[in-house]
């Protein structure tokens, strides 16, 4: 298994509690508390925390979690990976932004687990040359990241990001990148992610971030039928040419 397994559900006192079961070598060294170690981030649009518990299986080597927070105002924006344009206002970007933004500038000594695999610069190279083998990999600068930004996670009409499970250090852009990755089966929104988060697309280590979902969208464990594959390949490829020419 390589991603975890979670189920939610409403509780009778107006709340919500999310249980997760995720395998020990899935865990890390900053263990599986993603979710209220959010809380004392500020600044951000997401659920309050409320309570929570963990505890180890005791017949298989995973780890069961329980979290209780807030209910959602709005519901999902949609799937992870969306194929239609979803109806979203401009201060719903606005929040995006600022959310974003609000959670680059913090602090945190958790490292992102994007897929849940623990992000590395030895991961972020291994990752790219699958694909693009002749790009210097090299981050420069890391910043805290939600580290599993797409559709399923944000809430509309009233803005709002949760499941904060794999939050952590990532380098910077990856959450940009990872949403526009979620987008890329309809353009016009691919597009207008790459417009509203230009500064960190721009940056060196955006544009090895957008090498990075690229190439798991491209590489050998990719599906060949993803409708996401052109505009990947087609972005990508113009991103790793600027970076050589850098």
């Amino acid at each position: 298994m390589r991603k975890r397994r979670s189920v939610g559900a409403r509780t009778e006192r107006g709340s919500w509690v999310r249980i997760e079961r995720r395998g020990l070598d899935r865990i890390g060294v900053q263990g599986g508390d993603g979710t209220p170690s959010a809380e004392a981030l500020q600044g951000i649009a997401k659920p309050a925390w409320l309570a929570g518990i963990a505890w180890r299986d005791e017949t298989e080597p995973v780890m069961w979690r329980a979290d209780e927070t807030a209910l959602l105002l709005s519901a999902p924006v949609g799937s992870a990976v969306l194929a239609e344009t979803p109806d979203l206002m401009p201060a719903w970007w606005a929040e995006l932004n600022a959310s974003l933004d609000a959670l680059a500038g913090q602090q945190t000594n958790r490292i992102a687990t994007p897929d849940t695999e623990t992000i590395t610069q030895a991961l972020v190279t291994q990752t790219i040359r699958q694909v693009f083998p002749d790009v210097d990999t090299a981050v420069s600068e890391w910043c805290p990241a939600h580290a599993d930004l797409n559709w399923a996670n944000l809430t509309a009409p009233e803005f709002c990001v949760f499941d904060w499970e794999d939050w952590g250090m990532a380098p910077r852009g990856l959450d940009s990148a990872t949403l526009w990755a979620a987008s890329l089966a309809v353009p016009a929104l691919a597009d207008r992610v790459r417009i509203e988060r230009s500064d960190d697309f721009a940056s060196r280590d955006g544009k090895l971030m957008t090498l990075f979902v690229a190439a798991k969208i491209l590489g050998p464990y990719s599906h060949p039928e993803d409708p996401r594959r052109e505009g990947a390949r087609a972005a990508a490829e113009q991103v790793a040419k600027e970076l050589q020419a850098a």
